[in-house]
């Protein structure tokens, strides 16, 4: 199959993609990924709404950082995509200036160096937090195949989906954004 022309695609950075329901793949089945980087060499996001059993503290006793501040404690660690699983990625809000940040946004930044954990075991990091391993990437042309493919939907990014939506209700949060009802789409695609 010929790959889909990326001229066409404008860039996705800092929008969600958001699963059709006739997605296959168990990694992405019911994702809503944000899209952290989007070119023409390709595409890098963090699925937002897959906790695992994991909890942060837990986390922070892995990689042997004190943790001092209590909001922590219990937040979920999220399976962020199938590429880097023992990598972590720490979307934030507000961005700051951290080692190894990229600013999604003008409220929300990717950190993925370990100063900004240090800061946040002590309560001095940014205010909020969602913590991923691994990450969802996407060779040249391949996520506007997917696209054309009609195995994504993509919105404007949204703070509160991410921050204040609990996790088993960003899939259906984010289609109602869209003003629609996921239970109501039809898995087969056509084109005219």
């Amino acid at each position: 199959m010929p790959a889909a022309d990326t001229r066409s695609f404008p860039s996705l950075a800092s929008q969600f993609l958001v699963a059709m329901p006739n997605m296959l793949d168990p990694n992405f089945s019911g994702a809503v990924v944000l899209l952290c980087e989007h070119s023409e060499n390709g595409a890098l996001g963090m699925i937002i709404n897959k906790p695992t059993d994991l909890t942060l503290d837990t986390l922070f006793e892995r990689i042997e950082i004190p943790l001092h501040n209590p909001k922590l404690h219990d937040l979920p660690l999220y399976f962020g995509g199938p590429v880097q699983v023992e990598r972590g990625f720490v979307l934030h809000s507000p961005v700051g200036h951290w080692s190894s940040s990229l600013q999604i946004g003008p409220l929300l930044g990717m950190t993925t160096s370990k100063d900004i954990l240090q800061a946040a075991a002590q309560a001095e990091g940014p205010e909020q937090i969602l913590i991923t391993l691994g990450y969802a990437g996407w060779d040249a042309g391949q996520l506007e195949q997917e696209i054309a493919q009609n195995a994504w939907l993509n919105l404007p990014v949204s703070h509160d989906l991410i921050f204040e939506v609990a996790p088993e209700l960003r899939f259906v949060t984010a289609y109602q954004m869209l003003g629609i009802d996921p239970l109501q789409i039809s898995t087969q695609a056509g084109h005219a």
